[in-house]
């Protein structure tokens, strides 16, 4: 008897999500939305925004929602970014999550040979710039040093009010285009734990993937984003109070959440390294002391079945 041959689902169909941008109110995203239409387009997003600023909370949300074998898609690069170090930045992020990007007139396709070799080159260019301005302000520091000048700016030595809040405003905003760019590193993990979890758990879970935070660090980076409308306010609320003795039993399950592919041995060798001393003694956790506190993350509704 033949065996009967199961049949092989075709591939999914790529979505190719458009993203368009203008600078000056007098300026029409018509000309980029016809182009990114007819190229194929099942969706596009369209901004104002200038060009010199990260702060794109159109973008910041698209970049969110786009998931593994999307293509983002743009007229032009610099309707993406506003530096080829910026632009490495998003597309490096969206490589480690399985999404594409695409420039329609520029020849950077990433899901081709040939647009990742542009790619390569762009990475080039951007060592280069950044080599440059590097070398270009030693040498004008070395030259006004030479001159009897002071480096710095006047307005702030000289205490000028004008000056110092020109200056705290545009420390503000590169805390804020930090954050946004950053986002993606970070902030997913942060949506999954709170405001079940401490601050503190979620520090320690963010830490452990090779993060640097600190709890009010991450607390005035949440209260930002949740200022900016980046993120729900929900993020900020108190987290339940349970008793001491459950500390163990929520860091456990915030590892879980965190990282659902990890076995009962990868959370034990966690905890090893956390310095936390396990439940029954001895100098090691065993899979079955993590199973235990899991069991009890389930009861307690910190952790939800399939």
């Amino acid at each position: 008897m033949a065996k009967a041959i199961k049949a092989i689902p075709p591939p999914l169909a790529q979505r190719l999500i458009g993203y368009a941008r203008v600078s000056t109110d007098d300026q029409l995203h018509d000309a980029q939305v016809d182009e990114l239409r007819a190229a194929g387009c099942d969706r596009i997003h369209q901004e104002q925004g200038s060009g010199a600023s990260r702060a794109r909370p159109v973008l910041a949300r698209v970049l969110k929602e786009l998931s593994a074998g999307d293509v983002l898609v743009v007229v032009r690069l610099d309707r993406l970014a506003r530096s080829v170090s910026h632009l490495l930045d998003v597309i490096e992020d969206l490589e480690k999550r399985g999404v594409h990007f695409r420039s329609l007139r520029d020849p950077v396709d990433t899901s081709t040979p040939q647009g990742m070799f542009s790619l390569q080159v762009l990475g080039a260019v951007a060592q280069l710039e950044r080599a440059l301005i590097a070398e270009r302000t030693k040498s004008g520091m070395k030259a006004a040093k030479a001159r009897g000048r002071i480096a710095g700016n006047p307005g702030l030595r000289e205490r000028r009010p004008e000056a110092i809040r020109a200056a705290a405003a545009a420390k503000n905003q590169a805390y804020l285009e930090e954050l946004i760019t950053s986002a993606q590193t970070w902030l997913p993990t942060v949506k999954q734990l709170r405001p079940q979890h401490s601050w503190d758990n979620v520090v320690r879970v963010l830490n452990r993937k090779g993060h640097d935070w600190t709890v009010e660090r991450l607390r005035r980076a949440v209260h930002r984003m949740v200022h900016e409308k980046l993120a729900d306010a929900e993020l900020l609320a108190r987290s339940p109070r349970r008793p001491p003795e459950d500390h163990l039993m929520k860091l456990v399950a915030a590892i879980a959440i965190a990282d659902p592919t990890l076995s009962l041995r990868d959370i034990a060798g966690q905890l090893d390294q956390m310095g936390e001393r396990p439940v029954r003694g001895g100098r090691k956790w065993q899979p079955s002391s993590v199973k235990a506190l899991m069991d009890e993350a389930f009861r307690f509704g910190l952790l939800r079945g399939e």
